[in-house]
């Protein structure tokens, strides 16, 4: 799944319409899109909450990597090109 999230050097964000939220009802976090809200794992949030228009996807990889298990590479690259799919993210 290498190299499938986004091309080096490209900054990642949310997608229009697209807001991570904390979730008023839960300790956990949603993510809040004209489709509706997600409700997020951790993880998932700490994702999401660096795609700030700030980071590529490179880098975001190494910041999880930072405070998390190194053999989540390959799970964040995953969790990035699904969400880019879903169209929660965009590059550029």
């Amino acid at each position: 799944m290498k190299g499938k999230t986004a091309p080096p050097g490209r900054k990642i964000r949310l997608a229009a319409g697209h807001q991570l939220q904390k979730d008023p009802a839960k300790s956990g976090h949603l993510l809040v899109s004209p489709k509706g809200s997600i409700q997020l794992n951790e993880s998932a949030a700490l994702v999401l909450a660096l795609c700030d228009g700030t980071h590529t996807a490179e880098a975001i990889i190494a910041r999880v990597l930072r405070t998390r298990d190194d053999s989540l590479a390959d799970d964040v690259r995953a969790f990035l090109d699904a969400a880019r799919r879903r169209g929660w993210i965009v590059e550029g």
